[in-house]
């Protein structure tokens, strides 16, 4: 069958393609296609609109940190009360075994990080457990913010639960043991430092748990651990339990506290305790955003 030839003055149209044939044409690579085709694709990468620039940490970390608090206020409140009766009735009970000395230092000291253990480790495992087993670390992974800040709003916002409760414990065990108010303030370097190494072991807990009930059982197991390691006097422990001691994270805050009311501190081992706290702190929060990444992409 023949064809008319185009009419003078018209541009004839290119033959129809097959769409088997269109298929394998985008798939070429750029070399390979015409100079049309690949000016054409050029174009429509240059007119393609940019990405949104990614989240900062510290502005993620403070609209993380607000949302935590906003929605943890009315639950945990009740449970902070728990925790503080409960160190304020270890240390009645320890006042008829302890008369004073070093010991009584031990035990208020110990109490009173107690109140940060049982909010920033058993509470953050519980809750991240849970946010891994009901499918909200899916939220968090479609939001653009860097994981470092779900992981440290959350920890500060549970750790900012326990400064009550603390201050009521420390000045409670202090009247009650005779010990002296006048280094208190060391609470605010003590709070915050313990508070960032519990918090990142109770978080990396919930989060590497294979189960919700795992991750409970674990948060209770730390919280047990911070009782039985910190409250007791160091110098009654067998060695073996001492080494124990000496690998819990709030021992260091617990070390820095009791030194504290002390009449006379040693304040140059007060700060090398605060910086081993420290250091702990910072590797704990970043075992939990490790492990944050992990269970965010299964």
């Amino acid at each position: 069958m023949s064809t008319a030839p185009p009419a003078p003055g018209v541009t004839p149209r290119p033959p129809a393609r097959h769409p088997q044939e269109l298929s394998a044409l985008s798939t070429l690579p750029a070399e390979a296609l015409p100079a049309g085709v690949k000016a054409a694709r050029v174009q429509g990468a240059e007119e393609a609109a940019p990405l949104a620039p990614p989240a900062r940490l510290l502005p993620s970390l403070a609209a993380v940190y607000r949302a935590q608090l906003s929605r943890a206020r009315v639950a945990r409140i009740p449970l902070l009360f728990v925790a503080t009766f409960q160190s304020i009735g270890i240390m009645i009970m320890m006042r008829g075994v302890v008369d004073g000395g070093s010991e009584a230092r031990a035990v208020v000291a110990g109490s009173t990080v107690l109140v940060v253990a049982f909010v920033a480790l058993n509470l953050l495992a519980q809750y991240f457990g849970r946010l891994r087993a009901d499918g909200g670390l899916d939220h968090y992974a479609t939001l653009p913010v860097p994981p470092a800040a779900v992981v440290l709003g959350a920890a500060g916002a549970y750790a900012s639960f326990t400064v009550p409760g603390t201050l009521v414990t420390a000045v409670t065990g202090a009247v009650l043991f005779g010990l002296p108010l006048g280094h208190l303030w060391l609470l605010v370097a003590v709070v915050p430092l313990s508070g960032a190494a519990l918090s990142g072991l109770g978080a990396a807990l919930g989060l590497l748990a294979p189960r919700q009930e795992l991750a409970t059982l674990l948060g209770q197991l730390g919280m047990s651990a911070a009782l039985l390691l910190g409250v007791l006097p160091a110098e009654r422990m067998p060695e073996p339990i001492a080494w124990a001691r000496d690998l819990l994270p709030s021992t260091y805050g617990v070390e820095a506290l009791a030194r504290a009311f002390d009449p006379r501190p040693d304040w140059a081992a007060v700060a090398l305790d605060l910086a081993v706290c420290g250091v702990v702190g910072v590797l704990s929060l970043a075992l939990a955003t490790w492990a944050y990444r992990r269970a965010a992409v299964r």
